[in-house]
C-alpha cells in the first residue's frame, strides 16, 4: 500500500513539474530584480550560442495593456516581442521587462479580453498594477535595469539601442533623456504631442456632419478632469489620471534635447501620423541632423495596411521588415 501511495506521490510531482512552464522553456534567459517593492521579470533574447558572446543591448520598450510577456496555449507560445528576432540578434541580446505586478508566464485561457491579465476576484485590472503604470515609475525602473544589465560579462558596454513602440515610444524618449549610456533611440508609432491628443483623433475620424454626437467634445471634458485630478490613480474607468496626464505631456520636449541618432517611425493612416509629420517639420526647422524619419505609406498603428471598410488587414504582416530596417539602421548609425 505504501509502494502506491509513492508511485502516485511521485506521478502527481512529476506532472506539477511538466506543467510549471519557465521563461527557459521558450529560449528566453530570465532575471529578476526588485524596484520600490515590486518583483521585475527581464527577459533577454540571444542568438543561440551565442548567448555568451558578448554583445550590445537592444532594449525594447513595450506598448500599452497590462500583458504577460509571456502567453501560450496547446498549440505554443505567442511572440513576446511583435517581430522576429532574427536579424536584431545578429548584432545584440535583446532585452524586454514585463509590466509592474503581472505574471511573467500566463495561460492564455486564464486571460481576459486583449489577452489582458485580470484579477481573478475583481475580473479587473489588478490595482497593484494600475498604481505603478505611469511614466516615471516605467523610466526609472529602466534605468535601474540597464545599470544591471551593464554588469553582465557578455553585454558590451560601448553601443545600447532602446526601441519604444506606441506608449513605450514615451518611455523610451524620456529615458534617453535620463542616462548617457543609451546611444540610439527608434521611436515608433508614437504622438510627439502626447496621448490625449491620439484620443481625440481618434474620436474625430468616428464624427459625421449628421451625427449629434460629438465624441470628441467628451475627450476635451475628460481632459479637463484628468489635468484638475492630474495624480489620482483611481482605476475604474481603465487607465487612471495619473498615467493619461504623464503619457499626455509632449514628449517632443524629450525628443528634442537628444543629440543621439533618433529613428522616428510611423504608419501614415495612424492617428498619430500629422503629429509626426508635424515633428519632422519641425526638426528640420531647428536644423537636428541626428533624426531620421521613415514613414509607412498606408499602414497603420501597427505597421498593417487597411481595408476598404477601414479595418486593418491582419494578413499582411509587416513587422519583421520593420524590426529588419531597425537593425540596418542601427548599423548605418
Amino acid at each position: 500500500m505504501k509502494t502506491l501511495i509513492y508511485i502516485l506521490m511521485f506521478f502527481l510531482s512529476t506532472q506539477l513539474f511538466a506543467q510549471t512552464k519557465k521563461a527557459e522553456d521558450f529560449g528566453f534567459r530570465h532575471i529578476q530584480t526588485i524596484f520600490n517593492g515590486d518583483k521585475v521579470d527581464i527577459l533577454i533574447k540571444s542568438k543561440k550560442g551565442e548567448e555568451l558572446k558578448k554583445k550590445p543591448i537592444f532594449f525594447f520598450c513595450q506598448g500599452s495593456l497590462p500583458q504577460p510577456l509571456i502567453k501560450y496555449d496547446d498549440q505554443g507560445a505567442y511572440g513576446v516581442f511583435p517581430f522576429r528576432t532574427d536579424s536584431l540578434e545578429k548584432d545584440f541580446h535583446i532585452v524586454i521587462i514585463g509590466k509592474p505586478n503581472i505574471p511573467l508566464i500566463v495561460d492564455l485561457k486564464k486571460l481576459g479580453r486583449n489577452m489582458c491579465y485580470e484579477d481573478s476576484l475583481t475580473h479587473k485590472t489588478p490595482k497593484k498594477y494600475s498604481d505603478k503604470n505611469y511614466l516615471d515609475y516605467y523610466v526609472d525602473r529602466n534605468l535601474k535595469v540597464i545599470e544591471i544589465l551593464q554588469k553582465l560579462p557578455y553585454v558590451n558596454t560601448n553601443k545600447l539601442v532602446v526601441a519604444g513602440h506606441s506608449e513605450g515610444s514615451t518611455i523610451a524618449s524620456k529615458l534617453a533623456t535620463k542616462t548617457t549610456k543609451i546611444t540610439h533611440l527608434i521611436y515608433s508609432s508614437g504622438n510627439p504631442l502626447g496621448r490625449i491628443l491620439s484620443i481625440i483623433e481618434q474620436d474625430r475620424m468616428i464624427e459625421a456632419d449628421t451625427d449629434s454626437t460629438r465624441f470628441a467634445e467628451k475627450q476635451f471634458d475628460y481632459w479637463k478632469q484628468v489635468v484638475e485630478n492630474k495624480n489620482n490613480f483611481d482605476d475604474t474607468n481603465g487607465d487612471t489620471y495619473k498615467a493619461t496626464y504623464d503619457f499626455s505631456i509632449p514628449p517632443i520636449q524629450y525628443l528634442q534635447k537628444l543629440t543621439i541618432p533618433i529613428l522616428v517611425c510611423y504608419g501614415t493612416k495612424d492617428y498619430s501620423s500629422p503629429y509626426n509629420d508635424y515633428l519632422r517639420v519641425e526638426m528640420i526647422r531647428q536644423q537636428k541632423k541626428n533624426f531620421t524619419f521613415k514613414s509607412y505609406i498606408g499602414l497603420e498603428h501597427n505597421f498593417f495596411p487597411l481595408t476598404e471598410s477601414g479595418q486593418p488587414d491582419y494578413d499582411k504582416f509587416n513587422w519583421d521588415n520593420i524590426a529588419n530596417e531597425w537593425w540596418k539602421w542601427t548599423n548605418k548609425k
